[in-house]
């Protein structure tokens, strides 16, 4: 058991930081589409997003420093930073790796939106969906455990998860942008002062 504890510790906590991932982008995702309108307004609801990405950062530091330890598989400092540069699986490991660097980029952004300008902000937080599925599809490869009936059984409903909600923000933003487009072009037809363009009145005959 002592020779093989940080290879089952690079497994764990491989694992727990995926959940904690899977677990902030669906909340992120519900607060975005407001599926649930009387949770996602609630305040505390940004904080459980939030600290979860952070425990997800934390996991993933644990991930690599376990794998750097143990003997089994060997990861030296290169291969975990490196893309394909590990012998193990080194499509499925590259993937993992800009995992890691995007789950970086989206948790310092957020922690500096204060500073930052929110598009700046906005551009970046969209990495979140694509680093869940690296990051997922790094699990579901280089994983030990990929066989596991109830980690694939949990894998699959929360690929469903992420996947209906996302569908119902696409739906959201495409049934928006129209109505924002129609309410514009009031405006200017109507002469709207808001429109910053005010028609001039048609001259009597």
């Amino acid at each position: 058991m002592s020779e093989q504890f940080w290879w089952y510790v690079s497994r764990s906590s491989g694992i727990v930081a995926w959940a904690l991932l899977s677990f902030s982008v669906i909340v992120g995702l519900l607060m975005a589409t407001r599926a649930v309108s009387r949770l996602t307004t609630r305040p505390w609801l940004l904080d459980v997003h939030r600290f979860s990405s952070g425990l997800a950062v934390v996991f993933t530091a644990i991930h690599m420093v376990a794998l750097w330890a143990d003997n089994y598989v060997h990861f030296a400092w290169a291969e975990l930073f490196v893309p394909m540069a590990s012998e193990w699986r080194p499509g499925a490991v590259a993937w993992g790796i800009v995992a890691m660097y995007l789950l970086v980029a989206v948790e310092v952004t957020s922690l500096a939106l204060p500073r930052l300008p929110r598009r700046w902000w906005r551009r970046v937080h969209f990495a979140s969906l694509p680093l869940w599925a690296m990051g997922t599809y790094h699990g579901l490869v280089a994983g030990t455990d990929r066989g596991n009936d109830l980690l694939r059984a949990a894998t699959l409903v929360v690929i469903s998860l992420v996947a209906g909600l996302t569908l119902v923000l696409l739906a959201a933003a495409a049934t928006h942008r129209p109505s924002r487009s129609r309410a514009a072009a009031g405006r200017r037809v109507s002469g709207d002062p808001a429109d910053g363009k005010v028609l001039a009145a048609p001259q009597e005959r």
